[in-house]
C-alpha cells in the first residue's frame, strides 16, 4: 500500500469552506478531499444546490427535514447528530427536532425512530424516566 497523499492546501481549504457553509464535515468528505477532491466538489454542487442555496425552505425546515430523512434512511448515528447540531445553531428547538424525528413512526416504523431518537437523546443530553421497581419481582421493568 502506497503512502497517504498529503493534502493539497486547494483541498484544505475546500474543506475548511465546506464546514463554514454546512456547518459541519463529515468523515467521508474529509477522506474524499484527500484522494479525489474533483469528486467531492461535484456531490458537493448538488447538495449545495439543494441543501445550501437559498430557495423557497429555509434552512431551518431543511434541517428538519434532513433529520428526519436520515432517520427513515437509518444512517449513521453521528450523520443524523450533525444535523441536529446545525438546527440547534439555527434555533431548531429540541422539541422541534423530536417531532421531525417522530414523523419516521409511521413511515419507517419504530427501529428506525429510535435510532434516531438516540442520536437525538445523545446530542441534546436527554434523560428518560425510570420506572419505580416491580412489587415482589425485584426488576426495574426496563428492557434495553
Amino acid at each position: 500500500m502506497t503512502a497517504d497523499p498529503a493534502p493539497s492546501a486547494a483541498a484544505q481549504e475546500y474543506v475548511d469552506a465546506m464546514a463554514r457553509d454546512r456547518g459541519y464535515v463529515l468523515d467521508y468528505h474529509k477522506v474524499m478531499a484527500r484522494y479525489d477532491l474533483d469528486v467531492l466538489r461535484a456531490t458537493n454542487e448538488l447538495v449545495r444546490a439543494a441543501y445550501l442555496a437559498p430557495r423557497s425552505l429555509d434552512r431551518r425546515t431543511k434541517e428538519l427535514l434532513f433529520i428526519l430523512s436520515l432517520t427513515v434512511m437509518r444512517a449513521d448515528r453521528h450523520h443524523i447528530q450533525s444535523h441536529i447540531r446545525v438546527a440547534l445553531d439555527l434555533g431548531v428547538t429540541p422539541g422541534e427536532i423530536l417531532e421531525a424525528i417522530e414523523i419516521a413512526l409511521p413511515e419507517a416504523g419504530v427501529v428506525a425512530f429510535q435510532a434516531g431518537l438516540e442520536a437525538w437523546r445523545e446530542t441534546v443530553g436527554a434523560v428518560g424516566i425510570e420506572p419505580n421497581p416491580v412489587d415482589g419481582e425485584g426488576g426495574s421493568g426496563t428492557v434495553e
